[in-house]
Order: structure tokens, then C-alpha cells, then sequence
């Protein structure tokens, strides 16, 4: 990639300095030319000037004049110099006096510029000046040129790498890392910060994702280490079972072979309903499922109404209403009350028409096995002849019990995997219901939370986002 980088820097640059290198050269040549045609009319006009006052000529090494006769004949002005070569054009002016022509001509291996312009009287002068600097400094602008896009494209060759080499030496250290974690399988590996670029905000997301591989391993790990022993104890009494009706061969009474059947069918289903929970914890299957609005008040009547038909249990659903009006009547001071008699009862009718269950952006089948499961422990922890509530506050929804309640110590220990308050040891139950019930509202984004029901008992349950 370094090199591929370089080499597509290298190229534009090189493109620019081609570019902005012959754009300039191609303005210079002319404005030269420009220059060197101009330089050879003022020395015409300088000739003919000195010829017209009778003065003698300056000589200059790269010019030589000479005098066009009307009958053909060439008197060279410049002592030493040989004669312009003359064509039919320069001998018509010379004859007629009239016109003028700008030509270049080439004498011996060098090249002049000629210039004829006619006299008073007849005949022409034809001056001609000597290209030969004009080219070299053409020919030493143009080699200047060449060797500093030559210099230039070295130079951006070396800089191009070694600023890209400084760019991708963070890629290169994240590349190893994950080499070396793909072929150690060691999670423990931190990258290094490489700053607040985009290659660094890669190396974060890395850095995150290592740091959600590392707990969801460690969740793994402890997922099948409590799994094990939690399924010992019934597999254990399945197996002590079988082995006394193996051992006892119809020899035992039949109540004891009843019972002893009757503890079989029991454990075998608190097996499959221990894997069944143990299944979805391993697979939060809850995450697949795609979201949709829901109201929580009839989420849980629906609930709440499996519940009567499946235990014959008396469950009520109560939604309350949280708005500023309802929160403007919980602060009425009381001689306002005392004042007003019917502020009260005025504010209250207000809470109770604006009761309207709030919407959440939830998985419908997920947020169900919450409430399930919060029912599940309601009924089972609560005695028979008392009544059930569901409340819905809001995005908030809450199971009261008037069971045995739940210890301060346990409060945020019962949503802990396969945790049992010692109250509740002899109650059937593997301790994974309020474990599913916070992975899920975790996952909403949301918080679970227990507290004491005033009179008695336990109040379950969770808080989602609007």
C-alpha cells in the first residue's frame, strides 16, 4: 500500500511540475522572441539614423549592416563581417524603395534574424543580428528547467514516502496486532492510541470491539461454569431416581414408586426449562428480532391476561399518567387545597383523562418474555388469595406482589445469573427469569430496578426510553 500510495502521489505531482514547467516555458519563448525582434528594429533605427547624420557605427559582435545598392551591389558596413546573403525580395525593395521584409537566414552553421528596410534616394539597409546567444539562453532556460522537475520529482518521491510511511505506520502497528490476536486468539491486547485522525478513530473501534469480545468471552466462560453446576442438582436427582427404580425392581410399594416418578417428571422439566433459558441467554435471540412502537399498558394486559387463564391468579393492570400537569398537582401547596377545594379534584380529572400509555421502540416478543417473566415470579413468590399489579408509568412498567419482599442485600443481586436469595432457595426456579429480563432491557437501551412495596411484598421492574 505504501508503495501504491507513493507512486499515485509521485504521478500527480509530477503531472503538476510537467505542467506548471511547460506552461511557463511555452510564455517565456515567446515573450524572448518578442524581445529579440524588437532589439533588432531599434538597432535598424539606430543605423539609419547614424547613416542619415553621417556618424560612424557603433559595432556590436552580434550584428552586422550592410547597404543594399538599387543595382544589386552589397557594401558591408561592419568591417570584418561577411555580407547578408541578399534574395530577390531584399534587390525588388532596394530597387523601388518601397516595402521592407523580416527574415531569418542561416550563415555557415548559425542563424540570423535579417532585417531590410528601404532608403531615401534607393537602395535598402539590411541589418541582421546573430541568434546564437538567443538560442543558448533558450536551450540553458530549457535544461534549467528539465533538471529542476528532475530535482522536484525526487524530492517529492522521497517526501511522498516518508510521509506516507509516517501516515501508515499506525495501520501497520494495527495490522500486526490483529494478525497476532487472529493467530494467538489473546484478547487481551490494547492498541496503542495513534491519535485523533481517522486511522486513530479506527484503532478505537478496534480497541472497542477487543474490549466487547473480551466480556461477552468472559460472559461466555461464566455463562457454562454456572450452567454446570446449576444443572448438576437435577440431574443429579434424575439420576439417584433412576438408579433406585433400576436398583429396586418393582420391588418398591406403590406410593414410593410414585412419588419417585413424580420427582423424574419434575426434574426432567425443570431440566428442559433450564436449557430452554439457558438457550436464549447463549444466543440472545432477543437481538434479532426487528423493533416496532408498542404501549406498554396494552403489552401488558395482554400479559396479564395469559396469566389469569394459565393460574387463575387476580391480576390487575393500573396505568398512571407522568405529565407536567400531574407533577404540578404533586407540588399544590396545602393552603392552596384549603383555599381551592376543588383544585384537587380538578387536577386529578386531568391526570386521569391524560392517562394515555406512552409508545416505546421495542421487540415485541422480547419486551413480552420480560413481562412473562416478571408475572412468572409475582405468582410464584406471592400466596394464592392475593392480587397481582401491574403498573404503567409512563415507559415504565412494574409488577407489585405481597410476597415475602426482597432483601436490601439482594436488590441488585437478583438479576445476577443463576442467583437465589436464601428465602427463596426452596422455591422451584432456576434464577435466570430476572437475568433474561435485564440482558433485554439492557439492550433496549434501558434500566431495571426492585424496591419494597409499601404493606408488603416486591416491586419488579424496568424503565425504557421514550
Amino acid at each position: 500500500m505504501r508503495t501504491r500510495l507513493t507512486l499515485v502521489a509521485l504521478a500527480t505531482t509530477v503531472a503538476a511540475i510537467l505542467i506548471a514547467m511547460l506552461t511557463a516555458y511555452r510564455s517565456v519563448s515567446p515573450l524572448i522572441a518578442d524581445q529579440v525582434e524588437r532589439g533588432l528594429e531599434d538597432r535598424a533605427a539606430t543605423v539609419r539614423s547614424l547613416l542619415d547624420a553621417g556618424a560612424p557605427l557603433p559595432v556590436r559582435p552580434d550584428t552586422t549592416e550592410q547597404l543594399l545598392l538599387p543595382d544589386g551591389t552589397v557594401r558591408v558596413l561592419t568591417p570584418g563581417r561577411e555580407p547578408l546573403p541578399v534574395n530577390d525580395s531584399d534587390r525588388a525593395i532596394a530597387r523601388t524603395g518601397q516595402g521592407g521584409s523580416s527574415t531569418e537566414v542561416e550563415i555557415g552553421s548559425q542563424t540570423h534574424g535579417v532585417i531590410t528596410e528601404p532608403r531615401p534616394g534607393g537602395g535598402a539597409l539590411m541589418v541582421g543580428q546573430n541568434y546564437s546567444e538567443v538560442l543558448r539562453i533558450d536551450r540553458e532556460f530549457f535544461w534549467r528547467t528539465a533538471s529542476i522537475t528532475v530535482a522536484a520529482v525526487l524530492a517529492a518521491a522521497v517526501i511522498s514516502w516518508l510521509a506516507i510511511g509516517a501516515v501508515l505506520r499506525p495501520m501497520r502497528r494495527l495490522a500486526a496486532a490483529t494478525q497476532r490476536i487472529t493467530t494467538t486468539r489473546d484478547l487481551s491486547t490494547v492498541l496503542p492510541d495513534a491519535g485523533r485522525d481517522e486511522v486513530g478513530e479506527l484503532t478505537r473501534d478496534f480497541n472497542a470491539m477487543l474490549a466487547a469480545l473480551r466480556l461477552s468471552r468472559a460472559q461466555q466462560h461464566r455463562l457454562v461454569q454456572d450452567a454446570g453446576h446449576e444443572l448438576r442438582t437435577p440431574l443429579t436427582s434424575v439420576r439417584g431416581s433412576a438408579e433406585l427404580l433400576q436398583r429396586a425392581q418393582g420391588r418398591l410399594g406403590p406410593a414410593d414408586e410414585s412419588q419417585v416418578l413424580t420427582t423424574l417428571v419434575q426434574e426432567a422439566k425443570a431440566l428442559d426449562a433450564l436449557v430452554g433459558e439457558l438457550v436464549e441467554l447463549a444466543t440472545d435471540q432477543h437481538v434479532t428480532e426487528p423493533t416496532a412502537p408498542l404501549e406498554l399498558s396494552v403489552l401488558a394486559e395482554d400479559c396479564a391476561q395469559r396469566f389469569r387463564r394459565r393460574t387463575g391468579r387476580v391480576i390487575t393492570v393500573r396505568s398512571e399518567a407522568v405529565s407536567p400537569r400531574s407533577a404540578a398537582t404533586a407540588s399544590v401547596p396545602s393552603d392552596r387545597a384549603a383555599t381551592d377545594p376543588s383544585a384537587a379534584s380538578r387536577d386529578a380529572e386531568a391526570v386521569g383523562q391524560a392517562a394515555a400509555a406512552a409508545t416505546v421502540l421495542a421487540r415485541p416478543r422480547a419486551l413480552a418474555r420480560c413481562v412473562d417473566n416478571l408475572l412468572d415470579n409475582a405468582t410464584k413468590f406471592s400466596p394464592a388469595d392475593t392480587e397481582v399489579e401491574v403498573r404503567v408509568r409512563g415507559t415504565e412498567l412494574a409488577v407489585l406482589d405481597r410476597g415475602p419482599g426482597i432483601d436490601a442485600a439482594d436488590q441488585r443481586a437478583v438479576f445476577d445469573r443463576f442467583y437465589r436469595a436464601d428465602r427463596t432457595r426452596a422455591t422451584p426456579g432456576s434464577g435466570l427469569g430476572l437475568a433474561i429480563v435485564h440482558d433485554i432491557i439492557t439492550a433496549h437501551a434501558g434500566t431495571v430496578y426492585t424496591a419494597d412495596r409499601p404493606g408488603g411484598g416486591a416491586e419488579v421492574g424496568f424503565q425504557l426510553p421514550g
